[in-house]
This record gives C-alpha cells, sequence and structure tokens, in this order.
C-alpha cells in the first residue's frame, strides 16, 4: 500500500509538476508576446513621428509657408516620450541598441537636420532646396526606416520564435496531463486490483468465516495466505476458531461425563432400591402374609388389620417398583431400547402407535436418552397436550438414531415453557445430537432427535 500509494503520488506530482513549468512558460511567452507587440506599435508610432518631421520639414522648404510646420512640431514635441517608451520596452532584450540608434537617430535629425534646415528656410528659401540639404534629409530618413525595418522584422521573428515555444510548451502540458491522468487512472486501478485482492477479498472472507462460525460451525477456517496486518487477522481468527472448537470439545466431554456419572448414579441407585429395599419390603410382605394365616379365627379384627398393613405394603412395594423404573428402567438395561419403549408405551395414558424397527443393541448413552426423551414427551402429551394418540418411531440410518414422537394434541409447546424437555436437551447436545420442537397451536407437538451412535458418553 506504501509503495502505490507512493508510485500514485510521485506519478500525479510529476504529472503537476510539469503543468506548472508549462503554465509558467505560458505566462512567460505570454508576458513576451504582449511586449513585442508594444514594442511594434511603439516602433510604428515613432516612425509615424519621423515621417511627420520628414514631411513638415519638405513642406516648409517647399512652399515657405508656417503652416506646413505644425505636424512637425506636433511630431518633435512627442518624439522624446515615444523615443523613451521604445528604449524602456526593449531594455535588456536584444532589440535595445537598435531601439538606442533610433532614438538617438530621430533626435539627431531633428537637433542636427531639421531645426537648422528651417532656419536657413527662413532666411534664404532657394538655399533650404538645394540637391544637397535635401540628399542630406533623404539619407537620414532612409537609414532610419531602413533601421525600422529591421527592428520590426527581428521583433516578429522572436515574435514567431516566441509563439513556437507557447506552442510546444501547451502541447507539454497537454502531454503530461494525459500522462498523469493515464497513469493515475493505470496505478488507481492496479491499487484498487491490489485492495481488493490483498484486503476486501480476506476481509470479506473472514466476514463470511465469521457468519459460519457464529452459526456453529466450529471448524470453519481461513486459509492463511495474506500478509502483514490481513495475515495476522487470518491467523488470530483460525486460532480464535480452533480455541473454541477445543473448549466446545471440552464442554461436550464434560457435559457427556456429568450424563454419564448422573446415569451410572441413577442406574446404582435403581439397583440399590431394587436389591435391597424392594426386596426388603417384598421379604416383609411375605411373612406378615404368613403372620397373618396363623392368626386364630377369633381375632378377626387382628387379621383384618394385618390384612390393611399387607395391602399396604404391596402398595408400597409398587410405588417403590415405579419410582426405581423412572429413575433407571431395568428392562432399558436388560433388553434395550425396543422392549423398554414397549414397555413405556403400555403404561401411557395416551395410546400410543409405535415403528420401533430396531435389530441390535444400540450404545447405552443413546438408548439412555432415547427413553427419557420418549418418556418426557409422552407425559407432556397426557398432561398438556389433551392429544389423543401419539406417534413415536424410532431408526437407524446413516450412523445416526432418529428419533420422532408427534401428538395430536393442542400443541403451543415451547423449549423453555416448562415441559421438561429442557434438561433433556443437555442430554442429547452432549451426545453431539440434536433435539428440535415444533408445536403450532391446534396442530399438536413434534418431538425430533437425532443421536450419532457413535456416542460413549466419553
Amino acid at each position: 500500500m506504501l509503495i502505490a500509494s507512493g508510485l500514485l503520488a510521485l506519478v500525479i506530482a510529476t504529472a503537476f509538476a510539469v503543468l506548472l513549468v508549462s503554465v509558467a512558460d505560458l505566462r512567460a511567452q505570454e508576458r513576451l508576446t504582449t511586449r513585442s507587440q508594444q514594442v511594434l506599435i511603439t516602433a510604428n508610432q515613432l516612425e509615424r513621428l519621423v515621417v511627420d518631421l520628414e514631411t513638415g520639414v519638405r513642406g516648409f522648404a517647399i512652399t515657405g509657408q508656417e503652416r506646413f510646420l505644425q505636424p512637425w512640431q506636433d511630431a518633435r514635441a512627442a518624439l522624446p516620450e515615444v523615443s523613451a517608451t521604445l528604449e524602456q520596452l526593449t531594455a535588456g532584450g536584444a532589440q535595445e541598441r537598435r531601439a538606442r540608434w533610433l532614438a538617438r537617430a530621430a533626435a539627431a535629425y531633428v537637433q542636427d537636420y531639421s531645426v537648422p534646415l528651417i532656419g536657413t528656410a527662413r532666411r534664404d528659401l532657394p538655399a533650404a532646396r538645394t540637391v544637397a540639404v535635401t540628399e542630406e534629409g533623404k539619407r537620414r530618413v532612409d537609414a532610419m526606416r531602413a533601421e525600422f525595418d529591421r527592428l520590426i522584422a527581428t521583433d516578429r521573428d522572436l515574435s514567431a520564435a516566441r509563439q513556437e515555444r507557447s506552442d510546444r510548451a501547451a502541447t507539454r502540458a497537454v502531454t503530461a496531463a494525459a500522462v498523469g491522468l493515464a497513469g493515475s487512472v493505470v496505478l488507481i486501478v492496479i491499487f484498487s486490483s491490489y485492495l481488493t485482492r490483498a484486503i476486501v477479498r480476506p476481509v470479506l472472507g473472514v466476514a463470511a468465516m465469521a457468519g459460519r462460525l457464529a452459526g456453529g460451525d466450529l471448524a470453519a477456517r481461513m486459509p492463511a495466505t495474506g500478509v502483514g496486518e490481513i495475515g495476522a487477522l487470518e491467523r488470530s481468527f483460525n486460532s480464535m476458531a480452533g480455541s473454541l472448537q477445543e473448549s466446545q470439545a471440552e464442554l461436550a466431554a464434560s457435559r457427556a461425563r456429568i450424563v454419564a456419572a448422573a446415569d451410572q448414579t441413577r442406574r446404582r441407585i435403581e439397583r440399590d432400591l431394587h436389591d435391597g429395599i424392594q426386596q426388603r419390603l417384598v421379604s416383609l410382605g411375605l411373612d406378615l402374609r404368613a403372620v397373618q394365616a396363623g392368626v386364630p379365627p377369633e381375632l378377626g379384627a387382628l387379621r383384618g388389620e394385618l390384612d390393611q398393613v399387607a395391602a399396604g405394603l404391596g402398595s408400597t412395594v409398587e410405588e417403590l417398583r415405579e419410582l426405581s423404573r423412572g429413575i433407571h428402567p431395568a428392562i432399558l438395561s436388560e433388553g434395550g431400547l425396543g422392549p423398554a419403549l414397549k414397555a413405556l408405551a403400555r403404561r401411557s395414558a395416551v395410546p400410543v402407535q409405535l415403528e420401533v424397527p430396531l435389530q441390535a443393541r444400540l450404545p447405552e448413552p443413546v438408548e439412555v436418552a432415547a427413553y427419557y426423551v420418549v418418556s418426557e414427551a409422552l407425559a407432556n402429551a397426557a398432561k398438556h397436550a389433551r392429544a389423543s394418540a401419539v406417534h413415536v418411531e424410532a431408526r437407524t440410518a446413516n450412523g445416526r438414531l432418529h428419533l420422532s414422537v408427534r401428538d395430536d394434541g393442542v400443541g403451543g409447546a415451547e423449549m423453555g415453557g416448562g415441559s421438561g424437555l429442557v434438561g433433556l436437551t443437555d442430554r442429547v447436545q452432549a451426545l453431539g445430537g440434536t433435539i428440535t420442537v415444533r408445536s403450532p397451536a391446534g396442530q399438536g407437538t413434534t418431538v425430533q432427535v437425532e443421536l450419532p451412535l457413535d456416542a460413549d458418553g466419553h
């Protein structure tokens, strides 16, 4: 960017420098041209004054009448000023010497020739008409006219040279402007292409990758091909994405360990209840029935009380069995997901249609998660949805378990609405799965779960 900016600045500065020099040259030539025009005008004025001097002297010498001296007198009065102007305009130039000579020749013509000739004509008119006198005047005027012609011709040549130089300066200015404009456009195009390739596209790429990252694709990475700050940005993005991916993996592993630990605890509690308290209560019930059988007939009241206690103990055993089944159903560990879902369907308060064509056992964490999703969905259909039927489908495809629970209830369920599915989301996501709930009002509720079959809880 610095090199491109420097080149662009250099081209523009060079073009402007040439333009400024050309404009200055044009202005200088314009001033010289104006001055040359003034020289020509002044030289013509001085030449006309010389002609007026000659005309006045000749008229007076021929006629002797004073009225013919009026042009001579006017020209004599204006001569010093015009001569001085001509010398001033040509000062320091090639025409300075010629202008000075013309000024002195004109003054000499007045002082050395015309004034004495007028005096002679006033005293002796025929003497003023001699050939010698006439020839002297003609010689002086012809010399001045020749010098005037040379001055004008030289000044015209100088004007032509100045015009040619002005044309070259104008051409140079136009060329510099065209080259500067074309060079600037080319550099700007190159600069824009470089910015697009080196900055804009990588930044857009980072923005796209950031969008993918925000959408949950933590595997998004940028090709670290940029240089400078862009390369640092790409590397920082990749480092951030890698850190997020590692953090997500660690979080998922931690959640999976928590879920596995909770399942092991539930299974241990269920086993302890089944093998310990439940068996003890069953044994006590049998003992109580044996005692009841040995009660004499005359103690009917005692037999009735013992019967109530035995019945209460049996109810307690059933409640404990249901409680242990809710903690961790033994049939799930023993028979797998298919039999466990069938058991749920039999106990459901809402009729359930099952489609569970599972032939083999699934990983234990997958079976446990699927079981509790179906259990919670059936409970919601009975308690909240006022459904008349529930359809449960479980199948495996492409290395994943696809589970769907659909009811025909009132709908309107939400994940955060106290349905109990929020807690299941952590269990499903801990195994790398997804859970979605669609529940439009009046159109029932559908819970869909996908679980990878390689989930092992670690």
